[in-house]
């Protein structure tokens, strides 16, 4: 069973009320919306999206019990815009945001995410999109494109080694495993680990980058997060739930211009574009997972909450991926 981090915090934070509207924009296995549903009983409604189909399906499965209050579409965050409107989800409570890979998706062999086992190279959220898989990638690029992928989305400095390496075995024979990159990016690295005290698997860092272009995740987020805003009536919230720093630098940052309003450059001596702050910060930085959860879950260590409130007014954005 998945299990949803920072369950707590973030129902608390989203300050669920008794018959509010409320939107999971990555509703996942239904954990946290099944908080939320409860939470909001007895007429409290959930709008949930997601790209996985086969989240979607276990979504409905836990949150069968709630009827018609539970909403699930299949579609993108990035069209949570269009999709809220349709389904009548205008001036919510709240807007929750779980960002990245889930642990099913992760165990689930055949998805590709994970380097741990033998899989087909995939990484697709939606494997009904018909978009580039990470095979796709890996045996398409030029090294150079790959290298700059492999750096920009996993941070990963040895970067350029890896897309050589990677070059070179594809012209052996394709390259369509997961233990077969993984192999070839630890014989790119010499085998030394890519963290402190060994704890991060060298191919870590190159898996990462090739989930997260495979996915658009890091494009579409400010879409989405422009969007969630826009749904918000005011005193509704927006939580956030990230696990890398490069997502986690996106909503720090949007949230920090939303705050301020104006973005005039800071030597104009008074606002000239008009633009007014439509959220206030409700937590004091980023919320993280404690000690016991850690141990718990280990993959909660990397999570962190952010959650904003809306403000009445503000000048309303327009966000292009």
């Amino acid at each position: 069973m998945h299990q949803s981090v920072l369950f707590h915090e973030t129902l608390t934070h989203l300050a669920v009320t008794p018959g509010g509207s409320y939107i999971d924009g990555t509703v996942g296995a239904g954990g946290h919306a099944h908080g939320i549903l409860t939470a909001a009983g007895p007429t409290g409604r959930l709008l949930g999206l997601d790209q996985d189909p086969t989240a979607l399906a276990l979504a409905g499965d836990r949150l069968a019990e709630f009827g018609d209050r539970a909403v699930l579409v299949h579609a993108n965050f990035a069209a949570l815009g269009e999709v809220a409107p349709r389904f009548g989800f205008l001036a919510v409570e709240g807007v929750l945001l779980d960002l990245g890979v889930s642990s099913m998706q992760l165990d689930t062999p055949e998805r590709g995410f994970s380097f741990m086992v033998e899989a087909p190279l995939d990484m697709r959220m939606d494997p009904t999109s018909g978009q580039p898989t990470a095979a796709d990638l890996v045996n398409d690029l030029p090294d150079g494109e790959l290298a700059d992928l492999i750096y920009r989305y996993g941070e990963e400095r040895d970067s350029r080694r890896i897309a050589r390496r990677i070059a070179a075995e594809r012209q052996t024979a394709p390259i369509v495993t997961t233990s077969r990159l993984a192999a070839i990016v630890l014989a790119a690295v010499g085998g030394r680990p890519a963290g402190p005290q060994g704890r991060i698997h060298p191919a870590t860092r190159t898996f990462q980058a090739l989930r997260i272009a495979v996915n658009a995740e890091l494009d579409v987020l400010p879409v989405a997060l422009d969007a969630a805003v826009g749904l918000l009536q005011p005193g509704g919230r927006l939580a956030v739930l990230a696990f890398h720093s490069l997502e986690d630098r996106i909503v720090k940052q949007f949230i920090s211009r939303e705050v301020k309003g104006c973005i005039c450059p800071p030597e104009f001596p008074a606002c000239q574009c008009g633009r007014s702050p439509r959220l206030r910060p409700i937590s004091k930085g980023a919320i993280q997972a404690g000690d016991a959860e850690i141990h718990h879950n280990p993959r909660a260590r990397s999570v962190r909450l952010r959650v904003a409130e809306r403000l009445p007014g503000g000048s309303e954005r327009s966000v292009t991926p």
